[in-house]
Parts: C-alpha cells; structure tokens; sequence
C-alpha cells in the first residue's frame, strides 16, 4: 500500500484545511440536496462536526435500521452521526479515517449525539486506519451489511486495494453506496501528483470507465448510479491546470452478488411493497430504475437479484424466476459518462 502517497491527503485535511470553507473548488462539497427526513437529522448534528466535514454528496441508502454500518474516510463524523441515527439503537456505525485531526473531531462528540438520539449506549466507534487495510483496522471479513463512502476514495493512491477490501468485508448481499469524483477522461500524471488538485478531489478522480473496468476485474458485473451532476470549477488557476477535463459527482451503488455483465430477460418483474420507512409511495434503486409501490415492474435478472438476494428483499415481491432465458433485457440509460451508442455495451449501469 502506498502510504507514502497518502501523506500529503493527511497534511491537507488534517493541518492545512480549518473547515470546508477552506476548500478552493467545490469538488470535495458539490451541495446534493437531502430529503426532508435526512435534513432533520442533519439539523441535529454538532456545528463543529458539520463545519469540519468534507463530501461531495448525500450517501444514504435506505432501509438501515439495525444493520452494521461502514463509513470509509470518515472524517469528523458527520455521516456516521446521520448514520447513527438512521440504524437506531440495535444497529452500528464504524468510522474509518487515517487523519488524527478529524478522528479527534469525531470521537469528541460521541456522547454528545448518544444523549441527543436518546440511545442508552453509542452505537458509533472511529477508528484510525487506512481504507487500503481494513484487516489491520478490525474490520472482519464478511462482517458488514453496508459499505459508504463520501467524496473519499479518490483520495486513494491505490484504489483497487480499496475496492478489493469492500468486497472483502460486506456481507454476501451487502451494498457499497458511495458518492465520489469522477473525470471524463485520465487525469495525466503530472496533475495525479499535484498535492493541490489531489487535495481537491480533483487529481485522484477515477475515469469512469476504468473504475467499471476495476469492479468487473474484481468480480462486481453490474453497478448502479443513482445520482451525478458536473461539477463547476470557479477557481481560475485550477480550472487552468486541468484543462478539458470534465469532472462530476457521482453517487454509486453495487452489491456482493453473482451478477452477470449483461441485463439478461428472464420474464422477471418487481412489485414494491411500499414498506421502507422514508420511501412510503416509491424506491429508487438507480437513475433508471424507480418501483412505484404495488405498481408490477420488468426487470433484468441483475435487478431481481438486486431487490431479493440483498437486506431490500423483504420490501419486494419478485415475479417469476431464472428458469426461462428470453435474451437481453433492453435497460440501459442514457447515462452520462456511461452512455454508448452500443446498447449491448454493460448492464444497466
């Protein structure tokens, strides 16, 4: 692992940065609006821990409660206090951040939030580590229902270590829901190595493409986005230094399934039971992809899976099964920095 490479990451966020006004692009904060049921409880976060914390989206899948929480690159806790909350006193929030700065920031307000959520006892624990080695950070294999991440991994020097140390620690049928930086094309070395733009986001942003490249390599066929938005560069110099570059904030989601590389028909539909707390008429699943609750929707073999073989299945009743193969299921978007004019091209990511 390339901790060296992670030095001047630690410099940045822990000494040069005081809060997120600090920041000179708006690549590590780009605003992702929050439903109402999320803004209250981000209302009931400490200012110190807002002021503090550095995403670049709202990473919050839904149906948490009592399930075991990981938040990679955790920061000053932000997150993981929402997350708290949103698991309840039966479920658990790990906090994973390699800054001792941030990691005190966040444990210092541990009992603040117990008192404030009405918990008996913390549900929430931060550990300092490295994303690369969530072995040496305590993190068992197989031991983690959710895995999210905001605005971090592009940090990372050595991403597909990151990745591969997801996969290892989700449960079979656990998700990674994450929202980070991407680029349209590679970022040239030269700005890859540029400590402003890394601190930024900017330079260690993954293009899209080779980070579907890296999850098939590592045995993830099919990913989901959810959300994306360009992001604007209002610094002169920065937006100077990267050129025609485009970079976006993207929020993803994919699962520890034995999915396949193609959106295959089988006859299959969903039908949403409308029993999720905070999505009572409707779920999305990605940017293409919402159940109206009791409303019978076809779906590829990948989706059925998604919505039955993960903690989703008991909020879906799937029709049909894999017995009968029909061909390609035709479901793929128009989706941005994914979009071919090959439809054959992927899943329905």
């Amino acid at each position: 692992m390339e901790k060296k490479g992670l030095e001047s990451v630690k410099e940045y966020y822990g000494k040069i940065l005081k809060s997120n006004q600090d920041l000179q692009t708006s690549a590590c904060c780009t605003a992702e609006s929050m439903p109402a049921y999320l803004r209250e409880i981000l209302g009931q976060v400490h200012d110190e821990v807002k002021d503090k914390f550095y995403g670049c989206g709202s990473p919050f899948p839904l149906a948490l409660e009592g399930k075991t929480v990981l938040d990679l690159g955790s920061g000053s806790g932000r997150d993981c206090y929402m997350l708290s909350k949103l698991v309840g006193p039966k479920g658990k929030v790990i906090g994973v951040d390699m800054t001792d700065e941030q990691i005190a920031v966040a444990q210092k307000y541990i009992a603040y939030h117990t008192e404030k959520f009405g918990y008996k006892e913390a549900n929430v624990q931060f550990v300092k580590g490295y994303i690369e080695d969530l072995e040496e950070a305590g993190i068992a294999t197989a031991s983690i229902d959710v895995v999210v991440s905001n605005c971090v991994i592009n940090l990372s020097p050595s991403k597909e270590r990151v990745f591969s140390e997801i996969f290892r620690v989700l449960k079979p049928g656990g998700e990674i829901y994450f929202s980070d930086v991407f680029s349209s094309r590679r970022i040239p070395k030269n700005l890859s190595q540029d400590n402003l733009l890394v601190g930024e986001c900017l330079g260690g942003a993954l293009y899209m493409e080779d980070f579907r490249r890296l999850l098939l390599k590592l045995g993830c066929s099919d990913y989901r986005v959810t959300s994306q938005s360009k992001i604007e560069l209002h610094n002169p110099e920065i937006a100077q230094k990267v050129g025609m570059i485009d970079f976006y904030s993207i929020t993803v989601r994919a699962f520890k399934l034995d999915l396949e590389d193609r959106c295959e028909d089988f006859g299959q539909a969903a039908v949403y039971l409308g029993n999720i707390q905070g999505a009572p008429n409707s779920f999305v699943l990605d940017d293409h992809h919402t159940f109206e609750k009791n409303k019978i929707v076809p779906v590829c073999g990948n989706t059925a899976a998604m919505l039955s073989s993960t903690r989703y299945g008991e909020h879906f009743k799937i029709i049909g099964n894999t017995d009968v193969h029909f061909g390609l299921f035709d479901c793929v978007p128009d989706a941005g920095l994914n979009k071919s004019d090959d439809k054959n091209v992927g899943a329905c990511c």
